[in-house]
């Protein structure tokens, strides 16, 4: 009888055993993670709060695939602080409590990151802001009108100058890298174009416009965002209202 239960005992004890080794398991797999867990470290302090992303519109996802297309002159209007926020929302903002994104990630790794080169945004003064996705806010790095340097970098493609704003989306390979190895960064470089399709889209329901740039000196642009080491910039996305002729 002592035996028996001593059995039973045993068995209790290996379940509780499985039960937390599945818990801790799921844990370092990113089911807890925060809100902001694998973006780049930075104080909310001082930041900008940006308007509550809208999750209606009066645009079908059908009608922006059919309507979007990529526009390079913009008119000279600022842009509105809502707008410039609903575009980094769509990039990379957070949709549920467990921090899953806008765009699909290679193991919710999120190696992400989002900066805006603002030069005419109302609401905010002209510099270089780190978008937080947890906070829904931005957080100025760099003083300052850096358009015309942008556009520099950017093989001196006008659309970068004359935009309002230019999001940059930059990433942390090491983040995918260290699970996936070599092929890590491929993924890295499919999750930047899923981004780029959400601004796109949202830029066309937004009545703006925009478009992918990948041609730019690295260094050059890693020098006006100032980013932690191991950031790397992957697209330069200039946004304003479309100009004449576009």
């Amino acid at each position: 009888m002592n035996r028996i239960m001593g059995g039973k005992g045993w068995i209790a004890g290996l379940a509780v055993a499985i039960l937390l080794a599945g818990v801790l398991v799921s844990g370092c797999a990113g089911a807890f993670r925060t809100l902001d867990g694998n973006s780049t470290p930075g104080t909310a302090e001082g930041g900008v709060t940006l308007p509550e992303p809208r999750f209606e519109s009066g645009v079908s996802v059908e009608e922006a695939l059919r309507e979007r297309r990529s526009v390079r002159s913009y008119a000279d209007l600022p842009l509105a602080l809502a707008d410039v926020g609903q575009l980094l929302w769509a990039a990379q903002g957070v949709t549920d409590d467990e921090g899953h994104r806008t765009a699909p990630s290679a193991g919710a790794l999120y190696p992400l990151e989002v900066y805006v080169v603002a030069g005419s945004v109302e609401g905010i003064e002209p510099g270089v802001y780190h978008y937080r996705p947890g906070e829904h806010l931005l957080l100025r790095v760099g003083n300052g009108d850096r358009r015309a340097d942008l556009q520099a970098a950017a093989a001196s493609q006008t659309s970068v100058g004359d935009a309002p704003a230019t999001i940059v989306i930059a990433a942390v390979p090491d983040r995918t890298i260290e699970r996936y190895g070599e092929r890590g960064m491929r993924y890295v470089e499919m999750e930047v174009g899923h981004a780029a399709e959400n601004v796109y889209l949202q830029a066309e329901a937004l009545g703006l416009g925009t478009v992918a740039i990948a041609a730019f000196d690295e260094g050059e642009v890693g020098e006006i965002l100032a980013p932690p080491e191991g950031t790397v910039p992957l697209y330069l996305m200039p946004v304003g209202h479309p100009g004449p002729g576009t």
